[in-house]
């Protein structure tokens, strides 16, 4: 069966499912998405990879990759290989040189390694034939990568990213160290940008 590439085109709140997340899958070649529901530990490690955060301690997947790294194994694709009942599966595709190795995985957790090793994302024609969504040039608006949502202003008080502006720049730094180490990632990803729009 030929291998259809895939490219990460958004994460987002779910808008069907409390506290889950889409993450958007399309087509390298064409107009297709796919859309797979995940957890939000999953999201977050997707999410912190996109965005190159760097957390204090290591989360499972980066775990996976300095494991992987020690005993001299690389990951070389990661394949949607299967839909069942609505159930996503996926495959992490690994070698050491000499022999290739299948591993199966959640297709959250399959993306969240691949991203770290750098690697394609397949699926087959005849997933994307299943779940896939058509876009017409008339629904088709590019996304970020990773959907942040602001707080709408209510009684004149400012948005979180507004509330940044006002900072100095050493206080946000700091405001940086402590996010990262409450784990807080979303919040670090705010700031962060702050800083950076600043240099």
């Amino acid at each position: 069966m030929n291998k259809i590439k895939l490219e990460i085109l958004g994460l987002s709140s779910s808008q069907s499912q409390s506290g889950s997340f889409a993450l958007v899958l399309g087509e390298e070649t064409g107009n297709r998405r796919l859309p797979i529901i995940i957890g939000m530990f999953e999201a977050q490690a997707i999410a912190i990879e996109i965005e190159k955060i760097v957390p204090n301690r290591p989360m499972t997947h980066d775990l996976f990759r300095s494991f992987a790294n020690s005993f001299k194994f690389s990951v070389l694709e990661i394949v949607i290989s299967d839909l069942k009942e609505g159930v996503f599966y996926a495959k992490i595709v690994c070698t050491d040189g000499m022999k290739k190795v299948e591993i199966d995985a959640r297709p959250s957790d399959a993306i969240a390694i691949g991203l770290r090793f750098n690697v394609p994302i397949y699926t087959f024609e005849a997933i994307l034939s299943e779940a896939g969504i058509v876009l017409t040039d008339a629904n088709e608006e590019e996304e970020p990568l990773v959907k942040k949502e602001e707080p709408k202003k209510a009684g004149g008080r400012k948005s979180s990213m507004e509330q940044l502006k006002d900072i100095p720049y050493e206080q946000l730094k700091a405001m940086l160290d402590e996010a990262l180490e409450k784990e807080d990632y979303e919040r670090a990803a705010k700031i962060r940008d702050e800083l950076n729009k600043r240099n």
